[in-house]
């Protein structure tokens, strides 16, 4: 079984506009009309689930939720038949409002709330339930960034955790919560560069600043490091070697990139959660993902479609 941990969920809002106008002088000048819209649960993990159990992959998720948004994540996954298995808190749970422009779909504007303040008090129950969750896991994807008053050091614990109950352990993460997470020796992790594309202090903007990280966070334990490079590529470095994906996308053709890094790293652990070969798995998630971006849908889950993309995708070893 695969559990999810996201500790800050959120509902995600997509707005679809032909031109996003900005005020200078006059109110019509900002009145930007969206063609169409979205409303989903969404959060790292959350998407990751999302994404699995439309595969027929039983997993659980965990996380932080609260008021009546909360309510609408956990009823998202159970209507897309997760198991969900949350702490409630004080607060609400997250919107986050991202405006994707024609044409530049590929670039959205995201704007995300901080969402609600966790108490220590709700940490501990957290863990109690994750500790037992942890009985029944093959593999712990721990993934977003961390509500308000919720200790840097969660991610290293909860991996150190994992490990020790004999589950891999994915993390997906920026920053503090990134760079303690490694001290865990996690068994793979998709940083998060959205927002600081650094590993530990260590940039990530070039092949050979990527290459470099990956490798230094490979000698220090980790199994595998996988860098969004290109918006249609990625690297992975592990002990054994190093690989560069690229699929033969062209932005034109992406509609919604929202989810769609989720996807992909929900597809390699899918496959490898298989026993597939690494490299497949690169494939298959860089598959699952390129077709995702080119899908109105935030989460694009067509198996047959996947497969098919599959084999337009390339993987270098460098």
């Amino acid at each position: 079984m695969i559990i999810t941990v996201t500790p800050n969920p959120a509902v995600d809002k997509i707005y679809w506009v032909d031109q996003l106008k900005m005020a200078k002088e006059t109110q019509d000048e900002f009145l930007t009309r969206a063609r169409k819209s979205d409303t989903s649960a969404g959060g790292k993990g959350v998407n990751i689930s999302i994404f699995l159990s439309r595969l027929g992959v039983e997993n659980v998720a965990m996380g932080f939720v609260g008021g009546y948004v909360g309510h609408v994540v956990v009823r998202d996954l159970r209507d897309e038949g997760v198991t969900t298995n949350f702490v409630w808190v004080n607060g609400e749970t997250r919107t986050n409002v991202i405006v994707l422009e024609r044409g530049h779909e590929y670039v959205p504007i995201m704007i995300d709330e901080p969402g609600p303040a966790i108490t220590p008090e709700e940490v501990a129950r957290f863990l109690r339930r994750y500790k037992r969750m942890l009985n029944r896991a093959t593999w712990v994807i721990l993934a977003g960034s961390l509500p308000p008053g919720v200790d840097g050091d969660l991610y290293r614990v909860l991996a150190s955790m994992a490990k020790e109950a004999g589950a891999r352990v994915v993390i997906s993460a920026a920053g503090d919560a990134l760079g303690r997470g490694l001290l865990a020796a996690p068994y793979i992790v998709k940083p998060d560069i959205r927002e600081t594309p650094v590993i530990n202090g260590l940039p990530l903007s070039t092949r050979s600043e990527i290459i470099d990280a990956g490798k230094r966070a490979v000698a220090d334990g980790t199994g595998i490091v996988i860098v969004s490079h290109e918006v249609t590529g990625d690297i992975a470095i592990t002990a054994d070697g190093v690989w560069e994906i690229l699929a033969p996308a062209k932005t034109t053709e992406f509609k919604n990139f929202v989810g769609a890094d989720d996807v992909l790293l929900g597809g390699i652990v899918h496959m490898l959660n298989k026993g597939e070969r690494l490299e497949n798995a690169l494939r298959f998630g860089m598959a699952a993902g390129m077709m995702s971006a080119e899908s109105d849908k935030k989460i694009c889950s067509d198996l047959d479609q996947i497969e098919k993309h599959m084999e337009t995708i390339s993987i270098n070893k460098l």
